[in-house]
């Protein structure tokens, strides 16, 4: 996900004139607020509700004043991590360049499940609505579109409420064991069919192997569909 920055041109309005005065930490924790009010402000915009806090800048901190206005952007996705750091930037006459730590909470509709959800079920609409739940909690990112999730199944089991993100998730296979197969051998344009039997399961890409119904031979073969295999001949 791109990391959205924000430079200090749009804020030269309310950042302190430091164009003779060395910067200080104060300076810095003012630039930082309103660099995140106008990333929170943003958010809004996209139905997103945010709150944040700054971190702790040394007191005792004296940089060099920045001849022009500095660039302010996050240096950490703050959509995936709720502890993002800040680049503070200036490259002036005399160029600076620190980080800010900050704690930040983005809520905003997500998808969740509806009711408990048990391994290997498929997904259907009625399992799945949608609430409100901070979405830079898990690392591994949030679904908010149900139609990604059709067709899907559950890797392991769920709790009515819990978000559904992407590890959770997992296509069904396109070949199971036991399932009669059509077996294509194929050389570039040429190909023969036979017919065979699953020993396995396996998604669309995934090895199989095959028994050859007719030569009742085992292969090593690759799903390119539902209940259709691949070998090379």
């Amino acid at each position: 996900m791109r990391i959205i920055i924000l430079t200090a041109l749009c804020l030269c309005n309310s950042l302190p004139a430091m164009a003779d005065d060395a910067t200080t930490a104060s300076d810095i924790r003012q630039m930082a607020g309103t660099f995140l009010d106008a990333w929170a402000a943003n958010q809004s915009e996209l139905g997103r509700r945010v709150t944040f806090s700054i971190g702790n800048v040394d007191s005792r901190l004296t940089l060099a004043p920045c001849g022009g206005e500095p660039t302010l952007s996050f240096a950490s996705d703050p959509l995936t991590t709720s502890s993002p750091s800040i680049l503070v930037r200036c490259s002036g006459d005399r160029p600076w360049r620190m980080y800010v730590t900050a704690s930040v909470e983005v809520y905003g509709p997500a998808l969740v499940a509806s009711r408990p959800l048990t391994r290997g079920e498929r997904l259907t609409s009625s399992a799945i609505t949608s609430d409100e739940v901070q979405l830079n909690a898990s690392r591994q990112g949030i679904l908010t579109d149900k139609s990604v999730l059709q067709g899907m199944t559950i890797r392991r089991p769920v709790r009515t409420g819990t978000v559904i993100t992407p590890d959770l998730l997992e296509a069904p296979h396109a070949i199971e064991r036991g399932d009669h197969v059509i077996i294509v051998a194929r050389s570039g344009s040429f190909s023969v069919t036979s017919r065979g039997k699953a020993l396995g399961n396996a998604g669309v890409g995934e090895q199989v192997m095959v028994e050859n119904l007719q030569s009742s031979r085992t292969l090593k073969a690759t799903a390119v569909a539902p209940g259709r295999v691949e070998i090379p001949m």
